[in-house]
């Protein structure tokens, strides 16, 4: 005790704002339930494992530690043998979603001084007052993880509808009966919606395979306008639980005054039965369907993997990528580890890659939880520091960015290194002038020709089968469903081949024209990322997910991709339009196609123009994307004028920034952020399909001044052999699952959350990202 109060003056008294690191090891993923415990130091209130902490007793001086341990009692007889209750909800550990109940554990704590190790009781009346309280106040904190946790969990509740209030309901006698209800145009008798305000019994959207109603229902909005409909079989007893929809804010809304709206036709909700599911409900069963069931692996008997290289992680809500890589960081570590990216980065490699958290237990293995990781690496993001569902993609490439931003010019300390590339583009425009244009990248993203696929025949027939089952009011099950095959070739192929750019101006002619683009590989990298472009926008802008099978052979030889560069006897387009001859007016007039097609689906005329005059009348898409994204601006009713155009031109500085950080140059990043609505993920997309924005710039100079940079850029053969890829599963990028598939050790290995089992049933035409590592 005497030892201990030699060392009073080094214990603190946690005050309401302070980070406690109790649950979670800041350089390991120990825990309170790894064999040695977790020591909270009583000064910094950070975590370490038994391994670590006499290395921040010798880093820091601190030596009083609270030492929690904590064991998993036994399960009683009848909680084992309960069966799982099928979750309702797209969720994880909420009610009604996918269960995460943790087992119950017994908790001890004793305080350590180090560096003996010499350990003294808790609770104890020997104990000095003031560590006493100190362990009191650390025991019953909130964890900073699980603050973080509770910050970032943002539930998607819905929301009550602007037009549920005050909705006008049509006197015109409508009763609907309690049962039997179809479609007023078609026969459906299935997915059928009650308009609310003129009580039209209609059926829903058709769904991407063809399946659900014909539309009807969308269509009856489009011309009435009437805000909100009802689907029938989803009103019970229980009001809440109705999947009521409004089509102006295009979501599942609540409705305050459902039960006087339903009255008003007749409806007495307290005797009906649920028939139907939700869109909720119907979006979760359609994703637990044959490609989830495949891609998961599901039903297959798979041998659980161990051992280095074979952890799993335990899902967080939503997804990333991790880039494996082990550097010595100790040497320099931070004061405060748990905020910075190298030490976190380091830990998550060691906890993937040591194997000692890949160990059999009740339930397979436990993983790791890179909560930590997942706090620095979104700490900047406001997307990706929520719970909510994010593309994988888009967190590979804000991966990349701040692995970058911690290693400036420290280029051998940069696990991304061995992915960076070089694209160059040649435009040909009708004067046989060129221009080559150089970008760097990380990923290879394709488009999917679908028009190049090899079953043309079977998709022929299945189509002719199908329309005849809908005529006869049958459904095509998923086992019968043929799907589109097209080879990995011709996705390449798309990329690389003649590519028509009209409305190219040309600063040989003086004029727009139309040009002719290629592109190809300036570099190879050491690993090469494929990105399938599965995500589109169909008719009414509205997103949608190829149902698609892409053949990805193990081995692929892309050497005949590489650009050769500026030939002999080609001649250079000028770099700029002289004097009097500019393309375009300083402040342009907006495109009246552009403005009336976007009036005709009901927007308002004057916002029509401003999005178009915003996005430099680039496109009806461009301008769609502006509007959704404005249309809360103070000024959106302000009129139009010469200094509310150049107003209507910026854009965020950061996601400029963050463009310019792909190897995009600035001009080029604003023009297309611009044209984007401020979204990087669509203004990298407009980049790609527009590549005369670069042409206005000397090929010398569109590099971003990237010639300073290539050094480090790999170079080398265009072989590559398959070594991983992520599959997702949903109907688009922010909902679903990811899982992984890794070629480890000679075999493809399934890492699907905690589960690390040896693939069975290897589902390689259906991923979403694709990783080659050059031979």
């Amino acid at each position: 005790m005497d030892l201990l109060r030699s060392h009073l003056h080094k214990v603190r008294i946690p005050e309401p704002g302070s980070r406690i690191h109790k649950d979670e090891c800041c350089v390991s993923f120990d825990t309170p339930r790894s064999e040695g415990g977790l020591y909270v130091d009583m000064t910094s209130f950070l975590g370490f494992g038994r391994e670590h902490v006499a290395w921040n007793y010798e880093k820091s001086g601190n030596p009083v530690y609270l030492h929690i341990v904590q064991r998993r009692k036994p399960e009683p007889d009848d909680e084992a043998d309960r069966p799982l209750k099928k979750p309702t909800l797209l969720a994880i550990g909420v009610e009604g979603g996918f269960t995460d109940q943790e087992p119950e554990y017994d908790e001890a704590f004793e305080i350590v001084i180090l560096p003996e190790f010499t350990s003294l009781p808790f609770p104890s009346i020997d104990l000095p007052e003031k560590v006493r309280i100190a362990v009191d106040k650390v025991i019953l904190a909130e964890s900073a993880d699980r603050k973080q946790q509770l910050a970032s969990w943002v539930a998607d509740k819905k929301k009550v509808s602007a037009h549920a209030m005050d909705l006008k309901q049509l006197d015109n006698g409508v009763i609907v009966p309690p049962t039997g209800w179809k479609c007023s145009k078609c026969d459906k008798t299935e997915n059928l919606w009650l308009n609310l305000t003129d009580g039209m019994i209609l059926c829903g959207r058709r769904l991407w395979d063809g399946s659900g109603g014909n539309n009807h229902a969308i269509e009856h909005y489009e011309q009435t306008k009437y805000p909100l409909a009802v689907k029938l079989g989803t009103i019970t007893a229980d009001l809440e639980a109705a999947d009521v929809f409004s089509y102006p804010e295009d979501d599942s809304v609540e409705d305050p005054l459902l039960a006087q709206h339903l009255s008003h036709f007749g409806i007495d909700f307290s005797s009906l039965q649920k028939t139907e599911m939700t869109t909720a409900e119907r979006e979760l069963d359609h994703n637990t369907n044959y490609d989830w069931n495949r891609i998961q692996e599901s039903g297959k008997d798979a041998e659980l993997l161990y051992g280095p290289g074979y952890t799993g992680l335990v899902n967080l809500g939503n997804s990333y990528f991790e880039k494996q890589s082990l550097k010595a960081a100790f040497a320099i570590a931070p004061a405060d580890p748990t905020l910075d990216l190298n030490m976190q980065m380091t830990k998550l490699a060691h906890g993937m890659l040591s194997g000692k958290y890949s160990v059999p237990n009740q339930e397979g293995q436990e993983g790791i939880h890179p909560r930590m990781f997942k706090t620095v690496i979104a700490a900047k993001h406001p997307e990706f520091s929520s719970m909510r569902q994010q593309d994988a993609l888009d967190f590979f490439l804000h991966l990349i960015d701040q692995v970058d931003q911690a290693n400036t010019r420290n280029h051998e300390l940069n696990p991304f290194t061995g992915f960076k590339f070089i694209i160059e583009e040649r435009l040909q425009c009708p004067s046989g002038k060129v221009s080559y244009n150089k970008r760097s990248d990380y990923i290879l993203s394709l488009n999917i020709p679908l028009h190049e696929a090899t079953n043309k025949e079977q998709l022929e027939a299945f189509h002719e089968k199908k329309a005849a089952m809908d005529l006869d009011g049958k459904e095509v099950s998923n086992e019968e469903i043929v799907r589109p095959r097209v080879p990995l070739e011709a996705c390449l192929a798309s990329f690389s081949g003649a590519e028509e750019v009209p409305e190219f101006y040309s600063t040989a002619l003086n004029s727009k024209t139309t040009a002719i683009k290629t592109a190809g590989f300036k570099t190879f990298p050491d690993y090469l990322v494929l990105q399938m472009r599965k995500f589109v926008m169909e008719a009414g802008w509205v997103p949608k997910k190829l149902d698609v099978y892409v053949d990805v052979p193990d081995i692929i030889d892309i050497s005949h991709m590489r650009s050769k560069g500026i030939q002999s006897g080609e001649e250079l387009l000028p770099e700029g339009a002289s004097g009097d001859n500019k393309a375009e007016p300083v402040h342009p007039v907006a495109s009246e196609d552009i403005v009336s097609q976007l009036a005709s689906m009901g927007f308002n005329y004057l916002h029509c123009q401003k999005a178009a005059i915003s996005t430099s009348n680039t496109g009806v898409e461009e301008a769609m994307n502006w509007l959704l994204s404005h249309m809360d601006d103070p000024d959106i009713n302000d009129p139009i004028s010469k200094d509310s155009q150049a107003a209507e031109q910026t854009v965020d500085e950061t996601s400029v920034q963050t463009l310019v950080s792909f190897g995009f140059q600035e001009d080029v990043a604003r023009k297309a952020l611009a044209a984007s609505g401020g979204n990087i993920e669509r203004a990298t997309d407009w980049i790609f399909s527009h590549p005369e924005a670069f042409s206005s710039v000397p090929t010398d100079s569109s590099t971003s001044n990237m010639e300073d940079d290539d050094a480090h850029i790999p170079d080398g053969s265009g072989r590559y052999k398959l070594m991983a890829f992520v599959s997702h599963m949903g109907t688009s990028t922010h909902c679903g699952h990811y899982v992984a598939h890794v070629l480890k050790d000679g075999r493809w290995v399934i890492f699907n959350d905690s589960k690390v089992a040896a693939s069975v049933d290897l589902p390689k035409d259906m991923g979403y990202l694709y990783f080659f590592q050059r031979i």
